[in-house]
């Protein structure tokens, strides 16, 4: 097929973009344009207005169509066909989070939360208007992807370390504001990659929240942990000793650090944690252990009840000493769930208070599955030889 000539002269197509209220809009709606022909070209066989033997379709018209983008909102000229419907690939190819987003702002304004932070969260996006078809469509595809990850089977693989931590937001429940916890639990597999392994909201951190979460991931396939990392919470230590028998337990030592340093004045605070920080960089469990009893001596009439808190709970804390295959300094802490935990909260500190509980899921999981795809393809957190070596260990 003859190639048709291009005569476009981009020097006069900027200087017109230019002189638009929005040049960057305009020249977006332009590369869109040009975009759908190209694409409907190849589709039918044959460029516009051109007789080909290969045809294997025919263009009938245009239909308006509305498109919202982060830049903001355009109205373009979409090519009909006459044996199948077209729907443009930058259309179709949006990302999850992006549609997640989006959905929510519009969520809120059908459900009545119109506040004025939602107005200018929705104008930020470039959002002129906000319609239930859009909400219906968007949020039916966005739950189907939800509901596949958080339900997906673990039994192809051994998870031997699991992190496990909550995020909180303000969720509109009941015709109120309320705090809503979700859980996340994060793994490691036998090849040292990262995964997200669950994402359950809960409205109470009881023990049996948190024996049915684990018991829903050992439905779906996980086998028992050797090592569990959280923070202290009652019920979920209890949950953890039930549902995972035979699992070691961590203590995270920074959540540990700071339940200590409540009892020490602010002046002292930092001398006092310097010292704190060199029980967990002992070489062994023992020198940690002899390095807790100093400090306890030189510490133990001035702060009494700082010193009983770290003598009481300190075992609990030492536990990643028996893995000596891995690295401490991953083990011994949340600190990765952390850092992971303050990138979902930034991203979702533009919405405020969530108009309910499915649209904050929903949220929060498009964004981690991202970050699990990331994690699946980049470089492995854990040596697989170090998992390796821990597996045979244990077997």
């Amino acid at each position: 097929m003859a190639q048709r000539k291009n005569n476009t002269d981009l020097t006069e197509l900027l200087l017109k973009c230019m002189a638009e209220p929005d040049p960057m809009l305009s020249m977006l709606e332009w590369l869109c344009a040009q975009l759908m022909e190209a694409e409907v070209s190849g589709i039918a066989g044959a460029e516009k207005n051109v007789h080909s033997p290969s045809r294997s379709d025919y263009r009938c018209g245009y239909r308006p169509r509305r498109l919202d983008t982060r830049v903001g909102t355009m109205y373009l000229m979409v090519p009909k066909l006459r044996g199948r419907g077209y729907i443009p690939f930058f259309v179709t190819e949006r990302k999850r989070s992006e549609a997640a987003l989006i959905q929510v702002i519009q969520e809120a304004f059908v459900q009545g939360v119109s506040t004025r932070k939602m107005e200018k969260l929705a104008h930020s996006l470039g959002i002129e208007n906000l319609s239930r078809s859009q909400v219906s469509e968007m949020t039916k595809g966005l739950n189907e992807q939800v509901q596949e990850f958080r339900s997906r089977s673990l039994t192809d693989t051994r998870y031997p370390v699991i992190w496990t931590d909550a995020l909180y937001e303000k969720v509109r429940m009941d015709g109120r504001v309320v705090s809503m916890a979700v859980m996340v639990v994060c793994g490691v597999n036998e090849q040292g990659h990262r995964d997200i392994l669950a994402v359950e909201p809960m409205l109470d951190e009881s023990r049996e929240s948190y024996c049915q979460l684990f018991q829903n991931l050992l439905n779906r396939g996980l086998k028992t942990p050797m090592l569990v990392v959280s923070d202290a919470n009652k019920g979920l230590i209890a949950a953890i000793r039930e549902s995972f028998p035979g699992a070691s337990w961590q203590r995270c030592k920074v959540h540990f650090m700071r339940n200590i340093l409540a009892h020490v004045p602010q002046k002292e605070k930092e001398s006092f944690a310097a010292q704190l920080k060199e029980i967990w960089r002992a070489p062994s469990a023992e020198l940690a252990r002899q390095r807790a009893k100093q400090l306890s001596e030189q510490y133990e009439k001035r702060f009494p009840r700082a010193i009983a808190v770290l003598e009481d709970e300190l075992e609990d804390s030492l536990a990643f000493y028996a893995f000596p295959e891995l690295d401490a300094r991953k083990i011994s802490s949340t600190n990765m769930l952390e850092r992971l935990n303050r990138e979902i909260r930034r991203r979702t500190n533009v919405v405020g208070i969530f108009p309910n509980t499915n649209s904050y899921l929903r949220l929060v999981t498009t964004y981690l599955m991202e970050y699990a795809e990331d994690w699946s393809v980049s470089r492995a957190y854990f040596n697989s030889k170090s998992i390796q070596t821990l597996l045979l260990k244990a077997a």
